[in-house]
């Protein structure tokens, strides 16, 4: 896929020095050559390193969508992501204070649909079994584990988009917080 962008990108460039050559410009035709192949490159290295560029206030925006705000300052200890054809995953672990982690604890077990299940799932099996998992409500679950308290958010985002499937879990002897996204 990259070769094909890169080789559209080298052709689109090329055609346009030659034109830009023929009607007598070419340091014009050769700027432009340079200057997509530098956006080329630069796309390329953004992909490459997106983990890196990932900080606190994003993780933030994140938790935000599922209404867990952290008030007193955390740490960024591990952020992954991962994508094939159809398929992407990010997950990112923080360090948290003890207030923040009561805080959520008591935002997850306070809720009404809050209960104790055996073991962690994604979104209750039944949303699978829909005929249609592209259009419907948001869908937010909370629950808990023997090791974790856990809020999950189903989203569907429309037809032929993926729906959201994002998951917090509260470690119950630490104080970390892990955010796993699955974009199927």
């Amino acid at each position: 896929m990259f070769a094909l962008a890169l080789l559209l990108l080298v052709g689109i460039g090329y055609v346009l020095y030659w034109i830009l050559k023929r009607l007598g410009y070419p340091r014009i035709g050769k700027v432009l050559l340079f200057s997509s192949g530098i956006l080329f490159a630069l796309l390329i290295l953004f992909i490459a390193f997106e983990e890196q560029f990932f900080s606190k206030g994003d993780a933030e925006k994140l938790l935000l969508e599922q209404n867990i705000e952290l008030t007193d300052n955390f740490e960024l200890l591990k952020n992954e992501s991962m994508s094939a054809i159809g398929d992407y995953y990010h997950t990112f672990t923080l360090e948290i204070s003890e207030k923040d982690k009561h805080k959520i604890i008591h935002s997850i077990t306070s809720a009404s649909d809050f209960r104790i299940k055996k073991s962690e799932t994604w979104i209750d099996d039944s949303l699978f079994q829909v005929p249609n998992r592209y259009i419907g409500r948001k869908t937010i679950q909370n629950y808990a584990t023997k090791p974790f308290f856990i809020r999950e958010l189903f989203e569907p985002q429309g037809n032929g988009y993926a729906p959201k499937f994002r998951k917090i879990k509260v470690n119950k002897k630490g104080n970390t917080l892990v955010f796993e996204d699955i974009d199927e």
